[in-house]
This record gives structure tokens, C-alpha cells and sequence, in this order.
């Protein structure tokens, strides 16, 4: 819901990422496994109670999934590059939530719950973007990408927004975590219901 505004207000920092990449021997891909990597990192720190600095890498992956879009649309958009991205995106998702259950116990069935929401908002977009690929439909509404984005009430803005409220206040993970769950489950049958009425006829 947010990701349209947000990517309106970064949209100059992200063409200045753009172009400055044209002169550093890195690849958007590379990006994408470095960000991974930092989000894993941070993962770590979270299974350990170390929420902070879980935090700090936390938003960092997120910052390398920002910038390896943008790199990508200067040094040219591939397939693979946007299959990788959206496979570790999707992985680190659920990894916040894991690690949340390793770092307390009494954590584990929120974050079960969590994970299974993320589950239905994935998969919801991945078949809605496959049905429109064979259908030859797109759309640049956020950015020119490898497939289409279809949006929803939760998305990548809301979830980091709720990412950071865990690693700030860990003690009210479970309530934090159901909050977002039921938002996830609300944008999986917004999803269903929007492509029963584009695909239905």
C-alpha cells in the first residue's frame, strides 16, 4: 500500500544509486547476494537477542533491495536477476520471524503464524504474476521490473515497518506478529478475490 509513495520519494536518491553504479564494477545481482547475506547476518544477531544490531542489518538488506533495482535498470534488467531477487527477499521474510521464535521459545507459534500468513501473501502474487506473463500482461506502476507487481494492503514498506517495531520492542513480538499476520492473511483474499475478477472471464 505504502510501496508506491515511498519509491515516489526515493525515486531521485535511487536514479543518483543508478548512475553512480555505472562507474563500479558491480552487478545488480551481486547486490542482491550481498544484501542477502547482511540480512541473514542480522537474522543471526536476532536468534541471539541481540535486537539492535539485528536492526542495523536488517535495514540494510533492505537498503541493497532498494539499490540492486535500481543498478539493474542502468546496467540492464534480466530474468534471473529478478527471479534471485525475489527469492531471497522472500526467504529473509521468513527468516525475521524464525529468528524471533529461536530467540525465545514462547515466540514460536506468533512467528509460525507469520510465516504461514507470508505464505499466502507469496504465493498469491507469484501466481498472479505467472497468469499475466502467459497472459502478456504488464505494468511500470512501481518500476519497471521482471514481472508483474501486483500490490496489496500489506507490502514490503508496511512489513519493514513491522520489522523494525519487533527488534525495538522484541517483548511485544507476538501481538506485533498476529497484527501483521492478519494483514497479510486480508491482503491474501484481496489478492485471490482481484484476480478472480481479471482472470474469472
Amino acid at each position: 500500500m505504502l510501496d508506491s509513495g515511498f519509491r515516489k520519494l526515493v525515486t531521485p536518491l535511487l536514479d543518483l544509486a543508478g548512475r553512480l553504479s555505472m562507474s563500479i564494477p558491480v552487478n545488480a545481482n551481486q547486490i542482491t547476494w550481498i544484501g542477502f547475506v547482511l540480512g541473514l547476518i542480522g537474522c543471526v544477531a536476532i536468534g541471539l537477542q541481540f535486537y539492535l544490531i539485528g536492526l542495523v542489518f536488517v535495514l540494510a538488506n533492505r537498503v541493497a533491495d532498494v539499490i540492486d533495482g535500481a543498478v539493474a535498470r542502468k546496467k540492464g534488467i534480466t530474468d534471473y536477476g529478478g527471479y534471485l531477487d525475489i527469492v531471497l527477499d522472500f526467504f529473509f521474510y521468513s527468516a525475521v520471524p524464525c529468528a524471533f521464535a529461536i530467540s525465545n521459545p514462547e515466540f514460536g507459534v506468533p512467528a509460525a503464524v507469520l510465516i504461514l500468513s507470508f505464505m499466502g501473501t507469496a504465493s498469491s502474487f507469484l501466481a498472479y504474476a505467472i497468469i499475466c506473463a502467459k497472459r502478456g500482461i504488464s505494468t511500470e506502476e512501481r518500476g519497471r521490473k521482471s514481472f508483474y507487481y501486483l500490490g496489496g494492503l500489506m507490502e514490503s514498506t508496511e512489513t519493514v515497518i513491522f520489522f523494525v517495531l519487533f527488534c525495538l520492542m522484541p517483548q511485544y513480538f507476538p501481538i506485533l506478529a498476529y497484527i501483521l499476520a492478519c494483514l497479510c492473511f486480508v491482503t491474501f483474499g484481496v489478492r485471490i478475490y482481484a484476480a478472480y475478477e481479471k482472470f474469472a472471464a
